[in-house]
């Protein structure tokens, strides 16, 4: 019986995956954003239908790890290597922005420091899925603006890994030194630049355990996701971090003669994983929470988005960009990203989080994606509108957003003669 009620639950989940996914897509939005829908639907929020949550929250870790590891298949070392000062200048401007956005709010709201850095975190992320499915929309991932923003998105995905480091030392009562916590961030930065270095520097390697399996269709993806997740395991257990090790072991494989056969074996397992993992966000998300909290998420909300938005924006025209590239990758680069979960997780395991926190990030990031199709508009519209030759800001908006202005401009000359009628009507 127990076996039964577990099998209908696993078909109505990949049922209502599915079906909110083909929505999603069939308007031109990822389809991570329909998986968040299903776990909605599903969740304590509306019918309840999923009860343990645990197991679905296992797998959903077991996603993250994936989707490091085919982030680093995917990573192309030789244009990111091209492209790497403008995208380790940027997450480091990002993260000091983020500071800046996280500390009037901590002030206003009266959050601890070590909470205040984790979201400082949070903000400065982006999610890779729904900005690349954004760039592919609009047609632009082939383009120079689109390299620039993979670059950036690349560079945050490296930077998780000294984050989640820098946040396990925060852990209150923590025996740890802070020069202890320093000397594993620089052991990690370091090994990761040296195997970056080196894997551009060669052509593809060779790895003899893939050659002996690579003729077989079910060992082939078994040895993926026992490289995937032994190099996770062992990194943890050295005390870094298992999405470290999963991420590393992805650069590896996807450096060998043998990537493009790994990512095609590997692809339905992380398609899977990777639905979970964000139909586990929809699970968690309290509708309740932002119910009661409305008003503050909706203010953190609005002072999140229009200020990271110009953050990327400034900082990417700072670096030397030209305005429309800066406008484009800005807007792409505007939602909170996947890895906020994976933070809000590690800053409850240590006690930074509580279960306050954990709602509010998890509802932040959730709203932050279901925005993404507005900035679609104003992407889609800025690639068909904006001409490719450098121009000013104010010349960029009023291009973009012509529209708008004169709609305001009418309503404010309507408003100035109704308050004109009123005056003379008591006269």
């Amino acid at each position: 019986m127990l076996l039964e009620h577990t099998l209908t639950e696993i078909a109505i989940v990949a049922t209502a995956a599915l079906g909110c996914g083909i929505a999603l897509e069939k308007f031109k939005q990822p389809a991570v954003l329909g998986y968040i829908l299903a776990g909605v639907i599903l969740g304590p929020s509306f019918f309840g239908l999923i009860e343990n949550r645990e197991s679905v929250t296992a797998l959903a870790e077991l996603g993250v790890l994936m989707l490091l590891f085919v982030v680093g298949m995917e990573l192309s070392l030789r244009h990111f290597v091209k492209i790497w000062p403008v995208s380790i200048a940027c997450i480091a401007l990002q993260i000091v922005g983020g500071l800046a956005i996280a500390f009037p709010l901590a002030h206003f709201f009266h959050w601890p420091l070590n909470l205040t850095l984790l979201l400082a975190f949070v903000f400065a992320l982006s999610s890779t899925a729904v900005a690349v499915k954004m760039l592919d929309t609009i047609g632009e991932l082939k383009t120079e603006t689109g390299r620039l923003t993979i670059g950036v998105l690349i560079a945050q995905d490296l930077a998780i890994v000294p984050m989640i480091l820098i946040i396990r030392g925060l852990q209150p009562n923590s025996s740890l030194s802070i020069s202890f916590i320093l000397i594993k961030i620089i052991i990690s930065i370091g090994l990761l630049a040296a195997l970056v270095w080196y894997l551009s520097r060669k052509e593809r390697i060779r790895l003899p355990f893939l050659r002996m399996v690579v003729g077989h269709t079910d060992l082939t993806p078994l040895m993926g996701l026992t490289f995937c997740f032994g190099a996770a395991a062992m990194s943890g257990l050295s005390g870094l971090s298992a999405a470290y090790g999963a991420f590393l072991a992805g650069l590896v494989m996807g450096n060998s003669h043998e990537r493009q056969i790994m990512l095609d074996r590997m692809t339905p397992i992380y398609s899977v994983l990777l639905m979970i993992f964000f139909l586990s966000i929809g699970l968690l998300l309290d509708l309740g929470f932002i119910w009661h909290n409305l008003g503050k998420v909706l203010m953190i909300l609005l002072f999140i988005t229009l200020g990271k938005t110009a953050l990327n924006i400034s900082i990417l025209h700072l670096l030397r960009r030209p305005w429309t590239m800066s406008f484009l990758s800005g807007v792409v680069l505007a939602q909170l990203g996947e890895f906020s979960f994976l933070l809000a997780t590690v800053g409850q395991d240590v006690g930074i989080v509580n279960v306050y926190g954990n709602n509010l990030i998890i509802s932040l990031t959730v709203l932050s994606l279901a925005l993404s199709p507005i900035w679609l508009s104003t992407a889609r519209r800025l690639h068909d509108l904006a001409p490719k030759r450098t121009i000013s800001l104010s010349h960029l908006l009023t291009l973009l957003y012509s529209h708008e202005l004169l709609r305001l401009k009418q309503l404010y000359i309507k408003y100035k003669e109704r308050l004109t009628r009123r005056a003379n009507i008591r006269d």
